[in-house]
């Protein structure tokens, strides 16, 4: 049984929806039911026909999360759990303890920096720390978001293994080669994102405003900060280069089209959009946070300098001024050309392939001993 909160837009649900697809089938040794938490009036991710769906009606809450996938398990009875996501993953611990079955679970983000402040986090982190550790299997999306497992939720190291985000190359190139629903130029940079505080979006602006660059800003993305952030923009100067286009069904169209990636959050298990730009052959400019921007671009930060990898740019977090330069730099044809051959060679390691065969024999490896026959 696999199991998300929802098919909502994001990254997590994309690479699940791949899975779910990749693995399904008598070829794969699995037959698969998919569980979603959360009820969701549009679904962005769409699973291919035939395989069993539960939708919960859990509204976000997390004790009803346990309680409806408890009843589910136990009706089910999966040889295994593979869930996504933080709520998912304590309440698919919590269920498979009814029945004595291995739970696998998908760690996207980095637990410390994504849960650090708040009431809501302290018990957050509290019920992390009470349930990751009897999971069969953890599968962290990066080294950073492994070692943050490690060091600060007392997840035993054996327990973990790291399997990066699969880069469906073809996919996304087919997509790539359709017209465009905005109008994009090649001066234009992008970013991908909800709006909310974390992605820090304000920082893409206040870069833009601070280069040299002509070109305008365009961010893909719904949320909560839309208005505060086309507010910064006026106040910057920036109003009229600044396109908030909120949700793109195809957003490799418009990045294809593009000069530049920027990347902003204040936190990331594994930046999904960033190894998609740059297998849309785009250059990135990327915020050194914890973690996989550096991991992927192969490079660290010299104290505050910035610094040049596979394929593009790391900053400081935080440092538009540093982005701006780095934004600049970009836009010279010779330096842009190398870093989008490197980072289209680099995606090379982020496969499909790679990442289905690794899942599946984590979850083989997870189930080994419980009665469950491998394909």
């Amino acid at each position: 049984m696999f199991v998300i909160n929802s098919l909502a837009g994001g990254g997590a649900e994309r690479v699940f929806t791949t899975l779910v697809r990749e693995l399904n089938g008598a070829d794969r040794g699995f037959a698969i039911t998919v569980a979603l938490l959360d009820e969701e009036a549009e679904e962005a991710y769409h699973l291919p026909p035939g395989i069993p769906v539960e939708r919960l009606d859990t509204r976000g809450g997390l004790l009803r999360s346990v309680t409806q996938l408890r009843r589910l398990v136990w009706r089910l009875r999966p040889d295994v759990t593979v869930s996504f996501l933080s709520r998912a993953n304590v309440a698919a611990v919590v269920a498979m303890r009814r029945t004595g079955g291995p739970a696998v679970i998908s760690e996207r983000v980095n637990t410390t920096a994504h849960l650090k402040s708040g009431r809501f986090g302290f018990l957050s982190r509290l019920l992390i720390r009470r349930t990751y550790p009897s999971a069969r299997k953890i599968i962290a999306v990066s080294e950073g978001v492994a070692q943050t497992l490690e060091a600060d939720f007392s997840v035993e190291r054996e327990r973990i293994c790291v399997i990066y985000n699969p880069v469906d190359l073809e996919r996304i190139r087919a997509m790539a080669a359709k017209p465009p629903e905005i109008e994009v130029f090649a001066d234009d940079f992008v970013t991908v994102g909800r709006l909310v505080a974390n992605k820090n979006t304000a920082m893409a602006i206040r870069a833009l405003a601070a280069s040299q660059s002509q070109g305008r800003l365009i961010v893909l993305g719904e949320g909560p900060l839309r208005d505060d952030l086309a507010a910064l923009a006026a106040a910057l100067g920036v109003a009229d280069r600044v396109l908030l286009a909120g949700f793109v069904a195809n957003p490799y169209a418009v990045l294809a089209r593009a000069g530049c990636y920027l990347l902003t959050s204040n936190a990331e298990g594994f930046p999904n959009a960033m190894l998609e730009a740059m297998a849309s052959g785009l250059p990135v400019v990327a915020a050194d946070c914890p973690s996989g921007p550096a991991e992927i671009l192969q490079v660290s930060l010299d104290g505050e300098n910035p610094a040049f990898g596979t394929g593009g740019a790391l900053v400081a977090m935080n440092d538009h001024v540093a982005m701006a330069r780095c934004m600049d730099r970009l836009v010279e044809p010779i330096v842009r050309d190398v870093c989008v051959q490197q980072g289209q060679a680099r995606v090379d390691a982020f496969s499909v392939t790679r990442a289905v065969e690794a899942f599946r024999d984590t979850i083989l490896s997870a189930t080994a001993g419980n009665g469950v026959l491998p394909g």
